[in-house]
């Protein structure tokens, strides 16, 4: 059991931090900028990035409703991670 659960948990992270990652590249932003577009810290974006932290609820929500925002151009990230 545990093995998997760590496994699960690592395949997570990855994941959201390569969300993180993609969705502020296809925004062609820094990560100061993506940080105050969402209103968080450039630290959080940074540490999500690099898989130190996990992105919050609060957090995923507003990185969902960015792509729904983006129309097209976030379907496939919002149907990949979402």
């Amino acid at each position: 059991g545990s093995t998997n659960d760590f496994a699960m948990l690592v395949a997570q992270e990855t994941t959201l931090s390569t969300l993180v990652r993609e969705l502020r590249f296809r925004l062609g932003l820094t990560q100061e900028q993506f940080a105050a577009e969402l209103g968080v810290t450039f630290a959080s974006i940074n540490r999500w990035e690099n898989r130190k932290v996990q992105p919050s609820p609060m957090a995923l929500k507003l990185l969902r409703q960015r792509l729904e925002q983006m129309g097209d151009r976030g379907t496939d990230l919002l149907d990949r991670y979402f």
